[in-house]
């Protein structure tokens, strides 16, 4: 493996803008092959919360995979990579991997992070939370797998949209030791 590689995955959660800014700073920062997949509910969120199509958003990736293509690379523990990023995570696709129900690629990808003590994190977008979700969340917690929901870090005071996503993606770039401008360290609250 000449450059790391990082699978991206798109689901039917509502917050579509993370999965997609995130490969918009990937594809600029540059240095990492990124591996994208979309869901069904994916592909239409693209269209509901951003007005944008399938195509626009494979281009910002180098390698785009069917989600139905269970045989693809990325379904081998033999693929090197840092790991997965599911954003947003649809609580659908959360309950799959969290037992383990490799039904597309996108959970099998997940799964094959989980077997290989690969980082895979996951943006959960529902609210309020029942009791399955929670279970599901520390199922994949305990196997090893990051909960990251994109919360907005007021104390930043964030300008726009973006900058509230940017924060997050910034932390979440940082579990995978990439590096980037996306934000600043956080220095503390200094008394006047």
């Amino acid at each position: 493996m000449t450059r790391p590689r990082l699978i991206v995955a798109l689901t039917g959660a509502t917050g579509i803008v993370y999965g997609v800014r995130l490969l918009q700073h990937l594809q600029r920062i540059g240095g990492v092959e990124t591996h994208l997949l979309i869901s069904a509910a994916g592909v239409l969120n693209l269209k509901v919360e951003m007005d944008l199509d399938r195509k626009a958003v494979e281009a910002l990736a180098e390698v785009v995979h069917p989600v139905g293509d269970i045989g693809a690379a990325i379904a081998s523990g033999s693929f090197s990579s840092l790991g997965m990023v599911v954003a947003p995570c649809s609580m659908r696709s959360l309950a799959a991997i969290a037992h383990g129900f490799c039904d597309n690629l996108i959970t099998r990808a997940a799964d094959v992070c989980l077997k290989e003590r690969r980082k895979l994190v996951l943006l959960p977008r529902e609210a309020p939370l029942n009791l399955a979700h929670l279970r599901n969340m520390t199922a994949v917690t305990e196997m090893g797998g990051v909960i990251f929901p994109p919360l907005p870090a007021f104390y930043l005071r964030p300008a726009s949209i973006e900058a509230m996503v940017d924060a997050s993606l910034a932390r979440v770039l940082d579990q995978f030791a990439i590096a980037h401008d996306l934000g600043q360290e956080w220095s503390g609250v200094r008394s006047s």
